[in-house]
C-alpha cells in the first residue's frame, strides 16, 4: 500500500500506463463539478467512483480486498481514517464474490491512516483495507475510488 499527496503522484509513474492515466484523471478533473457514480475512465481498465457520505464508526465494520482491481482512494473533500493490514495467512470471512471483486476479513487493522482532502492511498490484491471511518466525529466527505485493473 501506498500513501501519499496527489502532488506526489508523479513518483508513482513507475507503475505503469494505467497508473499515470489514474493520476493525471484526478489532477485534471473538477471533483466539486461531478456529480456520484461510476464513470469509465479507460473501458473497464480504469473506472472511477466518486462518493459522497458520512464517515462511521469502525465497530462492525470489516476489512476487505479485491483481486481484479487495485483501489486508488483520493479524498476530494472531509477526512477520515483508513484501516489497514496485510493479507499474510489471514481468512475471509466472507468468501470472494467474482461478479462485485471483494472479500471481508473480520481481524481488526493493525493501522489506522488519517487521509485529508489531496490524500490518495493506494491498496493492491494484498493490502487489506478497511475506509470510510470517523476520524474527529462523524463528517462528510466526497472521494474517489479508482479502479486500476491488475491485468
Amino acid at each position: 500500500m501506498i500513501i501519499d499527496t496527489l502532488d506526489n503522484a508523479a513518483l508513482y509513474y513507475g507503475l505503469g500506463p494505467k497508473f499515470i492515466k489514474t493520476f493525471e484523471y484526478l489532477a485534471q478533473t473538477d471533483f466539486s463539478k461531478l456529480e456520484k457514480g461510476k464513470y469509465e475512465v479507460d473501458g473497464t481498465d480504469i473506472i472511477a467512483i466518486v462518493n459522497e457520505y458520512e464517515t462511521i464508526d469502525p465497530a462492525g465494520e470489516q476489512m476487505e480486498s479485491h483481486k481484479k482491481y487495485i483501489d486508488v482512494q483520493y479524498i476530494h473533500k472531509g477526512k477520515e481514517l483508513i484501516g489497514h493490514d496485510f493479507m499474510l495467512e489471514k481468512k475471509p470471512s466472507k468468501a470472494y464474490d467474482e461478479a462485485s471483486d471483494y472479500m471481508l476479513f473480520a481481524e481488526r487493522p493493525s493501522f489506522f491512516s488519517r487521509l485529508e482532502a489531496g490524500y490518495f492511498a493506494i491498496f493492491f490484491p494484498t493490502d487489506l483495507h478497511m475506509p470510510n471511518l470517523r476520524a474527529d466525529g462523524p463528517e462528510q466527505v466526497k472521494k474517489v475510488v479508482m479502479k486500476v485493473s491488475v491485468n
